[in-house]
C-alpha cells in the first residue's frame, strides 16, 4: 500500500470513529427508548434529551451501526498506524473529551445500572444500609425505589463507590434526574483523569496517539463507560494512576510502591477486580529482587501490599464485613454472553457453578501465562527490560486474563482492558480486545430485561439467539485465536508479528 493509501486508510478510520460517536450521541439525544429508561424528576433539571418516543428498530439500528462503524474505524486506524500513518494525538484527545462532556449532558443509555447506583446512594444518604437494604424495601422513595431490575439485590459495589453514590444522592435531594446527572459528572471526570494520566505518561507522540485511540477517542469505551454511566471508570482511574505512580522516578522506590498500593486499594474499594493491577508492581519487585539478589525490593513489596491492604481493609471495616456478601454471591453468576454459559447449559443451569468457577480459574491462569509471553516488552526488539515496562506488561496480563476467562462479563468491563493496553506498545492483542468488546456490545442490544422494555416479537432473537448462543461461540473463537497467537509468539515478536531477533530473545 502506498503512503497515500495508508493515509487514506487512517482518515477513513477516523471517519468511522466519528460516525460511530454520532450514532451513539443521537441515540442518547432521542430520549427514552428501549436503550434509555425514563428518569423521574423535573424536566428543567439535567441531564437533557428530546422525547420523541423513538422506535426500538431505530435505536437498535443506530447502536448496531455505531458499534460496527466504531470497531471498523478503530481497526483501520490500527492498521494505518502500524504502516506508518501519524496524526496529532492532542486533537483526538480534545475530541474525545468533548464527546464525553456531550454524553454527560444527556441521560445514560444501554442499561439501567445508573438507577441502581442512584438507589444505593439514596439509601446511604437517608440512613439506610445499602448492603442490607433493597429497592423493594423502600418502594415509595422516588430514588431508592427507582431501579428496574436489581430491586431485590443489595449493593455489590465497594464502599468508596457507595460514598460517591451517596454524595450524588445528597446533591440530587430526592430527584432521580439530578442524582443520575451528578453520577455522570463524576464518571466523566474519572474518564478525563484517566485520559490525562495515559497521555502524560506516554513517552512519544506515537504512544500518545495510541492512548487517544484506545481510550480517550475510543467510541466503544465512550459509549459503554461514559454514555452508559457505568461506575467501572471510577475504579479504572486509580488503577491506571497506580501503574503511573509506580513507574515514576521522582521519589524513592518504597514511596512509589506505597502510593501504587494505596491507589490499587482504592480501586478495589470501588470494584474488586481493580486489585488485579497490583500484580504488575508486585511481579516487577519480585523479579528485581530475584535477578539482582537484592533485598531492597522486598521493602517495596511490603509497602505495596501494606498500602493496598490498609485502604481496602479500612474501607470495608467502615462499611461492615457484610459489604462483601453480595460480592460472594456475584462470584457464582454466569452471564449469557460468555462461553461459560454454554458449559452452564450443558451441566444444568446453576447446578454446577463450582465446576465453572474452578474452570475459570484454571483458564485464567493459563491465559495469564500466555499473555505474559505474548504482550510486548518494549517498543524496540532487544531493548533492556525495565521495571516499569515489566510492571505495565504483567498488570495488563492479569487484567486481560480476568476479562477473557471470567464467567460473568459485560461490555463495559472491557474498559479495564483498554486502559491497561493503552500503556503498552502496539500489539496484536489489541485486535483480540477489539473483537471481544465488539461481540459483547452486539450481545446487549440493549442490556435491559426484555420483560421491562417489551421488545417487539420480531426482535426477540436478539435475546434468544444472539446473546446466549452466537456471541458465546464467537468469544470462544476469539479465545482460541488468542491462544494460538500467544503460542506463536515464542518465535515471533508480539508487537510486529515478525520473527524475533536473537538479541530480543536474550532479554527474556
Amino acid at each position: 500500500m502506498t503512503r497515500l493509501g495508508t493515509s487514506g486508510l487512517g482518515r477513513i478510520g477516523l471517519g468511522g470513529i466519528g460516525l460511530s460517536l454520532a450514532c451513539f450521541l443521537t441515540t442518547a439525544l432521542l430520549g427514552p427508548s428501549v436503550f434509555q429508561p425514563a428518569l423521574g424528576g423535573r424536566s428543567a433539571e439535567p441531564p437533557y434529551s428530546l422525547d420523541v418516543h423513538a422506535s426500538p428498530y431505530l435505536v437498535i439500528g443506530l447502536v448496531v451501526a455505531g458499534v460496527v462503524a466504531g470497531a471498523g474505524g478503530l481497526g483501520m486506524c490500527f492498521v494505518a498506524v502500524r504502516r506508518g500513518w501519524r496524526v496529532g494525538a492532542r486533537p483526538l484527545v480534545i475530541a474525545g473529551l468533548l464527546a464525553a462532556v456531550a454524553f454527560m449532558a444527556m441521560p445514560p443509555v444501554g442499561s439501567t445500572d445508573h438507577l441502581n447506583y442512584a438507589s444505593y446512594g439514596r439509601m446511604a444518604a437517608t440512613g439506610h444500609d445499602p448492603y442490607a437494604t433493597r429497592a423493594v424495601d423502600l418502594p415509595t422513595d422516588p430514588v431508592a425505589g427507582a431501579p428496574e431490575e436489581w430491586r431485590t439485590t443489595p449493593s455489590v459495589y465497594g464502599p468508596i463507590a457507595t460514598g460517591e453514590q451517596a454524595f450524588a444522592a445528597w446533591v440530587g435531594s430526592g430527584s432521580v434526574r439530578l442524582t443520575v446527572f451528578v453520577l455522570s459528572v463524576v464518571n466523566t471526570l474519572a474518564f478525563a483523569i484517566t485520559a490525562l494520566i495515559l497521555y502524560r505518561t506516554a513517552r512519544t507522540e506515537e504512544r500518545r496517539l495510541r492512548t487517544a485511540l484506545l481510550w480517550t477517542c475510543n467510541p466503544l469505551v465512550l459509549f459503554h463507560l461514559v454514555s452508559g454511566a457505568h461506575n467501572d471508570v471510577l475504579a479504572i482511574a486509580p488503577m491506571v494512576a497506580a501503574l503511573a505512580v509506580f513507574g515514576g522516578r521522582e521519589r524513592p522506590g518504597w514511596v512509589r510502591a506505597l502510593g501504587a498500593g494505596v491507589l490499587a486499594g482504592a480501586g478495589a474499594a470501588i470494584k474488586v477486580p481493580a486489585a488485579l493491577v497490583g500484580g504488575g508492581p508486585a511481579w516487577a519487585l519480585l523479579r528485581e529482587a530475584w535477578t539482582e539478589r537484592r533485598w531492597r525490593p522486598i521493602g517495596g513489596l511490603a509497602a505495596l501490599f501494606g498500602g493496598a491492604g490498609a485502604v481496602t481493609a479500612i474501607s470495608y471495616a467502615l462499611a461492615g464485613p457484610h459489604a462483601l456478601d453480595q460480592v460472594r454471591e456475584a462470584s457464582d453468576m454466569v452471564s449469557f454472553a460468555t462461553p461459560w454459559h454454554l458449559v452452564d447449559e450443558f451441566l444444568g443451569r446453576g447446578s454446577q457453578r463450582t465446576i465453572i468457577k474452578t474452570g475459570a480459574l484454571i483458564v485464567g491462569f493459563a491465559l495469564f501465562v500466555l499473555l505474559v509471553r505474548a504482550l510486548p516488552k518494549d517498543d524496540t526488539a532487544g531493548a533492556p527490560l525495565t521495571r516499569d515496562a515489566e510492571n505495565r506488561r504483567v498488570a495488563a496480563a492479569f487484567v486481560l486474563a480476568w476479562l477473557l476467562a471470567a464467567p460473568y462479563a459485560l461490555p463495559w468491563y472491557d474498559g479495564f482492558g483498554w486502559a491497561v493496553l493503552a500503556l503498552l506498545p502496539w500489539t496484536r492483542v489489541d485486535w483480540i480486545l477489539l473483537a471481544h468488546t465488539t461481540a459483547l456490545s452486539l450481545a446487549y442490544l440493549p442490556a435491559r430485561a426484555p420483560a421491562r422494555i417489551k421488545l417487539p416479537d420480531d426482535l426477540s432473537w436478539l435475546f434468544t439467539v444472539v446473546r446466549p448462543t452466537v456471541v458465546p461461540w464467537t468469544l470462544l473463537l476469539i479465545l482460541t485465536v488468542l491462544v494460538v497467537q500467544s503460542l506463536r509468539s515464542t518465535s515471533r515478536s508480539p508487537a510486529t508479528g515478525r520473527p524475533r531477533r536473537a538479541s530480543a530473545e536474550s532479554t527474556g
